[in-house]
């Protein structure tokens, strides 16, 4: 009874939903953006001395992102790499609001060697696409270097800008589990979560690690994630990415039971294992990760992590959100090669939720609500999919490779066995004006080399 009084508790004072769905209520805070950052040739002051900008905008009136199959203008990419990296701190009543957990940067920073080539096409792909941010590492040294050119949104991004992860930050989170596995604060990949009383009375509740860093604990009754649209199926509307995990599990897992366990990629998986991880670190949580970028990724500036707004800590507020700089995130992907390469404990970890990756299993699956059939993004359409990464990307038969992807086209590919990397940070991928050439920029480096 006591815990029903709580949750009702909640649903009267933390919302379930985004607080406003007309996105002109966000103008004043983005043209206060502008200005504040010296975009002032994008602002104008009207008739009554009150700032307004001056962009040609076609945004979303209910999603936070761009639609996949939009081709928004150069305006409107402007208005969303605000949104998506600075408005969940700006106090925008249309976005989500977070409070950000900074971790400094390390004392001494990996310096990269260069040794750098110039490519017409990928320049051509960085200036014709949705790419905020290219790069190339091969064997110790950075051989392409490249950033979008001003007139697209490089007067907005530079070395210094940090990038938002979107779902690249599912891998961040299953290399942070490696390393509390190894520090002693989780067992291993087969331990259940049994000890967080969040998840009591949910079918995520004594689930195995592996299932759940896999997308497989059994959910696919009541949660989804396909095209578009993510939320749970009781109430598409309903935004767990918002909430707390306690509020989510009150209101939607309630009394669950586990289903055939199959590949359901969702982001509020993720969440939980972030959350778990706090829950076991404790008050060492800011430590811990501080710990991990400081001394073995050896970021150069401010690494950003997220966390909610409502709800205290053992209510599981910890997003799985990450914004680094464009050559932080290759010093991560490095880190990560490096642990694999040198078969530390982490790199061991790595080997293993390798070893248990999963099949897809994705041809024929319907979209919620949907006739269509569900086709993932090309830069993350691979035969498997294994400890929050995806694993057996085509054209790249028994190689070992880690691939991170987000949403927009973020993508990392991690070829450990060969010590390649490419990193790609964009805004925008789809299958017209934004589709970059996933073989060309991708699978093609990493297969060949250079």
């Amino acid at each position: 009874m006591k815990k029903i009084l709580v949750i009702l508790f909640i649903t009267l004072f933390i919302p379930n939903h985004l607080l406003a769905k007309d996105p002109k209520s966000s103008h004043p805070t983005f043209t206060k953006w502008l200005l504040d950052n010296g975009y002032n040739q994008y602002v104008d002051i009207d008739a009554k001395g009150v700032p307004r900008h001056n962009l040609k905008l076609k945004v979303s009136e209910r999603l936070w992102k761009i639609p996949y199959k939009k081709n928004p203008n150069r305006d409107t990419l402007i208005y969303y790499f605000y949104r998506y990296n600075f408005s969940h701190l700006t106090g925008d009543p249309n976005t989500y609001s977070w409070k950000p957990i900074e971790i400094k940067p390390a004392k001494e920073p990996y310096k990269f060697e260069f040794d750098l080539q110039e490519d017409k096409f990928v320049k051509k792909q960085v200036k014709t696409k949705g790419i905020l941010s290219y790069l190339y590492f091969q064997d110790g040294k950075i051989l392409i270097d490249e950033i979008s050119p001003k007139e697209k949104l490089g007067e907005f991004v530079n070395d210094e800008t940090r990038l938002i992860s979107m779902s690249m930050g599912k891998s961040v989170m299953s290399y942070i589990l490696g390393h509390a596995i190894c520090e002693g604060y989780i067992d291993n990949i087969d331990s259940t979560i049994d000890d967080w009383p969040v998840l009591e009375t949910s079918l995520y509740n004594n689930q195995k690690l592996i299932d759940m860093l896999n997308m497989a604990p059994g959910d696919q009754k009541v949660i989804y994630e396909w095209g578009d649209g993510a939320g749970i199926k009781a109430d598409n509307d309903y935004d767990y990415q918002v909430n707390n995990i306690y509020t989510t599990i009150g209101f939607y897992f309630q009394n669950t039971e586990k289903s055939k366990s199959v590949y359901n990629y969702n982001g509020l998986i993720t969440m939980i294992l972030h959350n778990y991880i706090r829950h076991k670190t404790g008050d060492n949580y800011k430590v811990f990760l501080n710990k991990i970028f400081q001394n073995k990724v050896k970021n150069k500036h401010n690494v950003q992590f997220v966390e909610m707004n409502s709800g205290s800590e053992e209510w599981g507020i910890g997003h799985s959100m990450v914004r680094l700089t464009r050559h932080d995130w290759l010093r991560l992907a490095k880190a990560m090669m490096d642990d694999y390469q040198n078969n530390t404990c982490v790199g061991k970890y790595l080997k293993k939720i390798h070893e248990r990756r999963i099949p897809k299993n994705l041809h024929g699956k319907m979209q919620a609500g949907g006739n269509k059939k569900y086709v993932e993004p090309e830069f993350n359409r691979t035969k498997s999919y294994g400890g929050q990464f995806h694993f057996d990307y085509p054209g790249l038969k028994n190689r070992i490779v880690f691939g991170l992807a987000g949403r927009g086209g973020n993508a990392i590919l991690i070829d450990v066995e060969n010590s390649r990397i490419v990193v790609i940070n964009s805004i925008q991928y789809n299958n017209t004006k934004y589709k970059y050439n996933v073989k060309k920029l991708l699978l093609d480096p990493i297969k060949n080399g250079r």
